[in-house]
């Protein structure tokens, strides 16, 4: 159930006091990595570091680590229970998402870390992790059309909500490849709260030079340059250079966004996939120009394997991907835990999209709710040319914990 407003959370924390400091992340695409790399940041530079983004990768656990390590099962269901019993006895009726995002501010402050990276649920304004009290900085990553049932049909109407975690007196990092109607509502509700100073990336050439030169895709560019503004303006007695704050994002790897497997746990050969949660018109975007670029170069036919949610702008990803020489298979993934709401849209309604791409029927197939099964076509139908498995985030936790359980299995 998705239900925004901050009057549960508020009552499900009020004896949990916040001890550490927040990065607070909005955005439609890139809030997830931004994130990442600050941790990432924080962590290397000694500093006791939690991160908290959604939704969860392999295990619900995993959306919270500490110092860039996954919370302990032992400590989260721990924490858990006693939220949930919060909830219970005070009758709140708290959502799945404000139980979670108590639970990870309980845990924050029971380790006693300093800062906590906290990524947006769903929105800002009215996000269960606006609850927060103690922000350093604000940062606003790229804005699109998603999730509009909740937050308006236009861009601009979105970015008002995603502005809503501004708070006067705390500065604000903003993605500036951000349309220009985005950027204005964003300066005008700054202005409206007042004491609020922007930031923009691209005011420091020198720093976005360095990362297109090091290899960088121009959204990965603009989202580590964003979180290195934000690590400044949150640790200014830090060492900021590049020399040192370049190596550390060099090793780190956000899985799922641009993310090369090795299919060979699965389907039992050795076999390199392409795994992306692109899932919006601007995300499939990015896939689409890396996939052109990267793939298309040296393979005029792609053989995708795809999933979406319900209710996602399938027609958005398929016409920015989708080419009548390529090969697609489509799959339905599981129960998402924690998250009874989401559904997998029907196979059958992606391949019926894909053929009106002039996708030809007899290279299309349909894997129904088998992902194993799915992977395994597109093996054989690719040969050696390039599989791509995106559509969804949901898609891509199924595929890595197929991945780790095969592994396991094959060790035991």
């Amino acid at each position: 159930m998705i239900d925004l407003g901050l009057a549960r959370i508020g009552r499900l924390l009020q004896h949990t006091p916040q001890t550490w400091k927040a990065i607070h992340v909005a955005g439609t695409n890139g809030k997830g990595s931004i994130c990442a790399y600050l941790s990432a940041m924080l962590s290397a530079s000694g500093v006791s570091c939690a991160r908290f983004t959604s939704p969860h990768l392999i295990d619900r656990w995993d959306c919270i680590t500490i110092n860039e390590k996954p919370v302990s099962e032992t400590i989260f269901r721990q924490v858990e229970g006693l939220v949930k019993q919060r909830d219970q006895d005070e009758k709140i009726g708290a959502t799945e998402f404000e139980l979670l995002a108590a639970t990870a501010f309980e845990i924050f402050h029971r380790l006693q870390v300093e800062y906590g990276v906290i990524e947006v649920g769903l929105g800002g304004k009215l996000d269960a992790t606006n609850i927060l009290k103690h922000k350093s900085v604000t940062v606003i990553a790229k804005i699109g059309l998603d999730h509009q049932s909740f937050l308006g049909n236009t861009v601009e109407e979105i970015a008002l909500q995603k502005a809503g975690i501004i708070r006067s007196g705390v500065p604000c990092v903003v993605d500036d490849s951000n349309e220009s109607s985005v950027l204005k509502v964003i300066q005008d509700h700054a202005k409206e709260v007042g004491g609020v100073e922007l930031h923009y990336p691209s005011s420091d050439p020198a720093l976005v030079q360095v990362l297109t030169k090091e290899g960088y895709e121009p959204h990965q560019v603009q989202n580590l340059a964003c979180a290195l503004l934000a690590f400044r303006l949150a640790c200014s007695d830090f060492d900021h250079s590049m020399s040192r704050l370049l190596p550390i994002v060099q090793q780190l790897q956000w899985p799922g966004r641009l993310q090369r497997i090795d299919l060979f746990p699965i389907i039992g050969r050795h076999q390199e996939a392409l795994l992306d949660g692109a899932h919006n018109s601007q995300s499939a975007e990015v896939l689409a120009e890396h996939v052109n670029k990267h793939y298309r170069s040296r393979s005029r036919s792609i053989t995708w394997v795809l999933a979406a949610s319900k209710g996602k702008d399938v027609d958005s990803i398929m016409s920015h991907n989708i080419q009548p020489s390529d090969q697609v298979t489509a799959v339905q993934f599981g129960p998402v835990d924690g998250m009874p709401w989401v559904k997998a849209e029907d196979p059958a309604n992606l391949i019926n999209q894909a053929i009106r791409y002039g996708v030809d029927t007899q290279n299309t197939h349909n894997s129904g709710d088998d992902v194993r099964a799915a992977l395994e076509w597109a093996s054989k139908a690719a040969g050696d040319k390039p599989i791509v498995i995106a559509g969804s985030l949901y898609l891509v936790s199924s595929v890595l914990r197929l991945m780790r359980d095969s592994e396991s299995h094959q060790k035991a």
